[in-house]
């Protein structure tokens, strides 16, 4: 009861646009309901005939939320929430219908090809941000994806999707030394051929926490063609996330740098009323230089604190095809195939104290290099070096029984060479009989493999245990949904089976601290909620909730909600938005208690669209500086600092 008493208080969203523009937002409330998404079927589907529970994020809809990082959109999709901890640096952690571990949870996709990678299998790792510039609209998965995405598509699954047929040139500036600049530009080439362009470039000075800054570097770039039949697309993206935290430690000279380039080919055989059929070649690569400060020199150990992380690279490359089909009036069929080839081809090592004629870390002053060295190829990880390879194929039968109830089934089988083989089942059944009332039985299973770093580590931390099987987890959802001209509201009951989950557990027949084990099975049962209701046609309320009714798996948030408030007046639109969370309380065993108080963020923003052509706009995320702790629990007190206030003015043309 006690969330429910929060709930009332938390303020939404405000969106406005001028009549020159043709933005989504401008869209009836009944045309936003009914936007195409095929991220949960494959077929084209509404937020009320899809078999999923869905978040979906039109353009207007992010810029309302002031967001820059599109893992912050997490925050306010039911049963989910994105926080800042420690890894391999301050990267996004997610807290996933009641799971808040290190394990890559939720597949991560920007036009439906995948970020999470083989090495550490978490998108964030190697992709901590996502520039929101570039984006057209964001689908979420609230649940199971194996069915149709395989690994990793375990507890969630969110695909951004970039722009593709817009024209314009922002610039913005704001606190902390912060300044943005971002492009869109596509072009008809010809009668059957466009072309596209993305790119931003984020810079952040940062504030300061524990004595160091929070730097932010950001490079995204993206070049499409489309000629007849073919697409090409190319992206490229890099992130350094500097000093903060990395590896437990705060320091001046910690450093994160990621980089990833992937190139993709699509050509569609043939597309009819009756059939369609598409192939894909994709090729991604990932590498990451990450140097965390784990021993201080007032331990006595050596002169200078010592840093060390992974210096690693993974590849993936994969041809896939997907084909649907008209089988009768009341029956559609969607199927595919994928092969994928992905390995980690370099392990190797970032330090500061190195012996480079022995090949080995070396605590000792006259081994220590200034701002540390990358070295490619370090033996204590050669074991990492490994092929994670698979077959998949999948099927799925869109069952029209009759006019109000539609049945959906299918599977996909995953062959993961040399680990173990997965069948994923769903259905769903989707009831509409009833006026302006749509009822949902969802059942799905979801599988995550483990990652090299899981299997092969071998370093003082953690000890890789190659007998590891596969996770896994039994999804049971009931859905009740209510919409008419001006109001929508959702409910979802759900269930969740982990089984075989993997985590951290003492390793005390090794020089290493932890090995892993699949370790954890447990039940998490919980409720979401949703209600919007456009008030008239310039205000727009809304808000969601969750409550869990078993504990999280890691100490996380039991309760939590968000909500919107959207008003637009001519050319001028106000947004606000809050964000509450409860209480924190861990007891921990080398420290003192972790607690954090319940609280709540506020964001939101003032756009002012000048001409149809120019934009101003003020936005802001945790507008009155709240400074509070998330949980993390690979670090010593738990405490991970949250971002304090991030005010910034952007302007924007558009050609």
């Amino acid at each position: 009861m006690k969330a429910l008493t929060i709930l009332p208080l938390l303020f939404p969203v405000i969106c406005l646009a001028s009549s020159g523009t043709e933005d989504i937002f401008d869209l009836s409330f009944e045309q936003l309901l009914d936007m195409n998404i095929d991220l949960a079927s494959k077929t084209n589907e509404t937020l009320q005939s899809v078999p999923s529970s869905i978040t979906v994020f039109s353009k207007q809809q992010i810029e309302n939320l002031a967001v820059n990082n599109a893992y912050d959109l997490i925050n306010f999709i039911p049963g989910f929430q994105s926080t800042r901890g420690d890894w391999v640096g301050a990267v996004p952690k997610d807290h996933a219908r009641g799971v808040y571990l290190d394990n890559g949870y939720i597949l991560m996709m920007v036009n439906g090809e995948r970020l999470n990678e083989v090495s550490f299998g978490k998108a964030s790792v190697y992709t901590p941000f996502i520039p929101t510039a570039i984006i057209e609209k964001v689908e979420f998965i609230r649940g199971p994806g194996s069915a149709l995405y395989g690994s990793n598509a375990f507890l969630g699954v969110m695909n951004v999707i970039t722009q593709k047929q817009a024209n314009n040139v922002s610039v913005g500036v704001g606190e902390h030394g912060l300044w943005q600049v971002s492009a869109n530009w596509h072009q008809q080439l010809s009668q059957h051929a466009t072309a596209f362009v993305n790119l931003a470039v984020d810079h952040q000075a940062g504030a300061n926490y524990q004595g160091v800054r929070d730097p932010l570097e950001s490079v995204y770039a993206e070049l499409g063609i489309t000629v007849g039949q073919w697409h090409v697309n190319g992206r490229f993206n890099q992130a350094n996330l500097d000093q903060f935290i990395n590896l437990g430690g705060y320091s001046e000279e910690n450093k994160h740098k990621s980089e990833n380039a992937y190139l993709s080919v699509n050509y569609q055989w043939w597309k009819n009323e009756g059939s369609s059929l598409t192939s894909k070649l994709f090729y991604g690569l990932h590498e990451i230089a990450s140097l965390g400060m784990v021993l201080p020199s007032d331990a006595g150990v050596v002169a200078n604190d010592f840093l060390v992380g992974p210096y690693w690279r993974t590849r993936e490359l994969t041809f896939s095809s997907d084909y649907t089909h008209r089988l009768s009036e009341n029956l559609d069929l969607a199927a595919g195939f994928e092969l994928r080839k992905a390995d980690q081809f370099q392990a190797g090592v970032y330090s500061n104290y190195f012996d480079l004629e022995n090949g080995q870390i070396a605590l000792s002053d006259q081994f220590y290099l200034p701002g540390g060295q990358k070295v490619q190829e370090f033996s204590d990880y050669a074991l990492l070096k490994q092929a994670i390879d698979q077959n998949s194929l999948y099927g799925q039968v869109k069952w029209r029984y009759n006019t109000d109830l539609t049945v959906f089934f299918g599977a996909r089988f995953d062959d993961v060479i040399g680990i173990e083989s997965k069948l994923s089942p769903r259905f769903a059944f989707v009831y509409s009989g009833l006026q302006q009332h749509t009822l949902k039985l969802q059942y799905g299973e979801s599988f995550r493999t483990p990652v090299t770093n899981e299997l092969y580590s071998n370093d003082d931390v953690t000890t890789g245990n190659p007998n590891l099987t596969s996770e896994f987890v039994q999804t049971t959802e009931l859905v009740w949904q209510f919409n008419d001209a001006s109001f929508s509201s959702e409910i979802v009951i759900f269930q969740n089976n982990l089984n075989d989950f993997i985590n951290k557990v003492p390793a005390p027949n090794s020089d290493a601290e932890f090995t892993f084990a699949n370790a954890i099975d447990k039940k998490i049962q919980g409720i979401e909620s949703t209600v919007t209701w456009q008030f008239s046609s310039g205000l727009e309320w809304g808000i969601n909730g969750t409550h869990l009714f078993d504990d999280p798996e890691n100490a996380s948030f039991k309760r939590f909600a968000s909500s919107f408030v959207t008003y637009r007046l001519d050319n001028i639109l106000i947004s606000l938005n809050a964000n509450w969370r409860d209480r924190v309380d861990v007891d921990l065993e080398l420290s003192e208690r972790f607690s954090q108080s319940s609280y709540m963020l506020f964001g939101g923003s003032i756009q002012w669209q000048l001409t149809p052509e120019h934009k101003v706009s003020v936005k802001g995320m945790n507008l009155f500086d709240k400074e509070y702790a998330v949980f993390d629990p690979r670090v010593e007190n738990g405490e991970v600092p949250g971002q304090g206030r991030q005010l910034r003015l952007t302007y924007q043309y558009k050609f």
